[in-house]
């Protein structure tokens, strides 16, 4: 298969991205491909720690690029899975420390060794995201079911679409259905309506999320939760399998989010 770089991103900081790729990582590694899951965060890392390789961690992608070391010693192995790998981000450099040309280099780079280059991209639409989604394929928006996140993310889609990035597909996460049915939450026809690009998951709320985080184990490793279930879902869909969607909750909500098109500019 030809190697696919696809970037993991959202305009709000703190709705999941790097759970999401984490999890999505593990996922197809264990369906047998080879990949690698690239923490393109530069100075605010979190990957290595979610997913218990910080201990391991000696190189990172900014000594690859400066010569500092090969880009087989800057690769931390997981030992769970034989051809899951993690490519940790600088700690102690800043976002300038790496340049578009860079990052399309390190993505060639990766191309050659991996069937997935799943990269991790920083909160926001500043440098650090152009720099992550610059060398992707493709790219997986995350958004929660709020009115603020769900705009960041409309943002962060017209970027996607205006650097020629495809397909680009939606992640709902923490959707919890009983506010769903209340109106409290968007649902997830709203979220889709507002948006306008394919669903790719939902992912519940799942207090196993922060635990499995806490002990620096991806739920996809095996953990029979509705989250863990939700992310290998993920993870066939991305590898073009026909899979359903049992998580997805079709109630409306009345009332509380009525203006939702109006504070998108659309018509009712």
């Amino acid at each position: 298969m030809n190697p696919r770089v696809i970037v993991v991103t959202s305009g709000k900081g703190g709705v999941g991205k790097t759970t999401t790729t984490s999890n999505i990582s593990v996922a197809l590694a264990k369906a047998g491909h080879r990949v690698v899951a690239v923490d393109a965060d530069i100075g605010l890392r979190n990957l290595d720690v979610m997913m218990g390789l910080e201990n391991r961690v000696v190189y990172n992608f900014i000594d690859v690029l400066e010569g500092t070391c090969r880009l087989n010693q800057a690769l931390v192995r997981d030992k769970r899975v034989d051809n899951l790998f993690l490519l940790p981000a600088a700690q102690t450099r800043t976002k300038d420390a790496v340049n578009p040309e860079q990052m399309e280099q390190l993505c060639a780079l990766l191309r050659r060794e991996f069937d997935f280059i799943l990269l991790d991209s920083p909160a926001g639409i500043e440098g650090g995201f152009k720099n992550a989604a610059i060398g992707a394929d493709e790219a997986i928006v995350l958004t929660t079911p709020e009115v603020p996140s769900v705009r960041d993310a409309d943002r962060i889609i017209g970027l996607l679409e205006s650097m020629g990035k495809a397909p680009i597909r939606l992640v709902i996460n923490r959707l919890r259905s009983k506010m769903v049915s209340e109106g409290e939450m968007l649902d997830v026809r709203d979220v889709l309506d507002v948006l306008a690009i394919d669903l790719l998951g939902i992912v519940p709320e799942d207090d196993s999320v922060v635990k499995s985080a806490n002990r620096g184990e991806p739920l996809a490793f095996g953990d029979e939760a509705p989250a863990a279930k939700a992310f290998t879902r993920i993870a066939a869909r991305i590898m073009g399998e026909d899979v359903p969607f049992p998580e997805f909750k079709d109630e409306q909500g009345k009332g509380f989010f009525a203006g939702i098109r109006k504070l998108f500019g659309m018509k009712e």
